[in-house]
């Protein structure tokens, strides 16, 4: 072994150990300092209810939670509308990660410095302290049945943009089955990857919500990114019953009508629905079941003027199919998630419909299959554990040449951490946050074919004020 990698080796060793050691003796710390646990802040200075009213454990919602969401944000009472608040309050949350992360992937192509040979494969490792992105958030209503949401969200070192953006017409002919919502805004899906309790690096989402083929030119990002359009939703007095129905423009949420990542050349539209029902089980709580297709279209090139893009042609067809469950088991509660996913086959093989030379014999639209199992012990409103197993597996891939490397792009990953929350009141909340994720990827290693593992390790303090 090179003296170099052993004292490299023996340096992540001796931080690793230093970490560790840090987080025992915190967790210790914990364990005999609790405080009582309050809300979440923005809803709670205006309702004065504690978090555990709306939080399975910040920030996964429970089943009132879900009822308030729904309602848009109302409780129906006088406190609901602007106008009989006090004119102090005003509805927002300031939230960021102060945090220690490593992260390290297995078999990254190093080039040569002579550039005489195609270099080697090396485990890459970095870490140390860092930040996430600034989420501020506003949402309420601006008067009876009439919410709104604004999320101006920045990452490290970027600019702002607006992870969400919307205002809801609620109660329609004086019915909870009738809501109508325009503008940026996550689909409704009881399993939110915007309510997370992971957040490293490979545990920070579902790779099944993002997952494209080897070589696919799908511009779609995937179910978990916020789409711009209109919602029709409802739901039946007690929130089990509900159903959504969304028509979206096709740009993954881009503003400007960004088509594919062009400006202005969007001119077709996706749609999402979503269907789920709860049930109550006695002595275990609500479980909840359902079902979701989002269907939609990619253009495969643009025409220019100038050499710039100004509207997407050869759009070609997508789908996103699945069903879910969510089931409570007193202190313990699991999802559930089963995924199909197909691409037509000139995205699956990132081929324009009018290239001349066509598409390669034996191709085919790409297919897979995925799921997850994720499930979160709540010791009590203040300490909660986590732990996920998640896959993606092609059923079928694109053309003959990539079904000759088996297992080319398959996902299997896992998470588990967990949290604490010192601080939950209704001016503001803090959370002690622990964890490790992995993922591995089939044969996708650029020199080797082989598989990659990539690794994270966080420990944060994730608060809102």
């Amino acid at each position: 072994m090179p003296v170099s990698y052993r004292r490299n080796s023996l340096f992540c060793q001796s931080v690793l150990r230093s970490c560790l050691t840090v987080v025992l003796f915190l967790s210790s710390l914990l364990v005999f300092t609790s405080q009582p646990s309050y809300a979440i802040p923005a809803f709670a200075r205006k309702y004065g209810l504690p978090c555990s009213a709306c939080h399975v454990g910040w920030p996964i919602l429970n089943v009132f939670g879900q009822q308030f969401r729904d309602n848009g944000y109302q409780l129906g009472n006088d406190r609901d509308s602007p106008i009989y608040q006090n004119p102090a309050y005003w509805p927002i949350t300031f939230r960021v990660t102060p945090q220690w992360h490593l992260e390290s992937q297995t078999k990254v192509q190093i080039d040569d410095p002579t550039g005489a040979t195609a270099g080697t494969e090396q485990t890459v490792t970095t870490h140390g302290f860092d930040l996430s992105g600034l989420d501020i958030w506003t949402a309420g209503t601006l008067y009876k049945n009439i919410s709104f949401s604004v999320l101006p969200s920045m990452a490290e070192g970027d600019g702002f943009h607006f992870e969400n953006a919307w205002v809801r017409f609620d109660n329609l002919l004086h019915s909870p089955w009738l809501n109508l919502k325009l503008g940026k805004f996550e689909l409704d899906s009881l399993l939110s990857e915007k309510r997370l309790v992971t957040l490293s690096g490979q545990g920070g989402g579902w790779f099944n919500y993002h997952f494209l083929p080897v070589g696919d030119s799908n511009t779609f990002g995937g179910i978990g990114d916020n789409q711009i359009g209109v919602e029709l939703s409802g739901h039946n007095k007690n929130s089990y019953a509900r159903y959504s129905i969304a028509l979206l423009s096709s740009t993954d949420g881009n503003p400007g009508l960004l088509a594919g990542g062009q400006p202005n050349t969007a001119r077709t539209y996706d749609t999402f629905i979503n269907l789920n029902e709860g049930f109550q089980v006695s002595g275990l709580g609500v479980q909840r079941v359902g079902v979701f297709g989002y269907f939609g279209q990619t253009p495969t090139y643009f025409l220019t003027s100038g050499q710039v893009p100004v509207e997407g042609k050869g759009n070609r067809s997508f789908s996103r199919v699945g069903a879910y469950g969510w089931w409570f088991l007193k202190a313990l509660d699991i999802e559930t998630l089963y995924m199909h996913g197909q691409d037509n086959v000139y995205l699956g093989n990132g081929i324009a419909v009018n290239d001349p030379g066509g598409l390669p014999p034996g191709a085919a639209g790409p297919s897979w299959n995925g799921g997850f199992v994720e499930a979160h012990y709540t010791v009590n409103p203040q300490f909660i554990f986590t732990g996920r197993y998640e896959l993606v597996h092609m059923s079928r891939q694109a053309n003959p040449a990539l079904a000759a490397t088996p297992n080319l792009g398959n996902v299997d990953g896992f998470t588990f951490g967990y949290r604490w929350y010192p601080i939950m009141f209704s001016r503001a909340g803090l959370a002690f946050h622990n964890e490790y994720s992995q993922a591995k990827t089939g044969n996708t290693s650029i020199l080797t074919t082989s598989d990659q593992t990539v690794r994270s390790l966080m420990i944060g303090f994730d608060f809102d004020y």
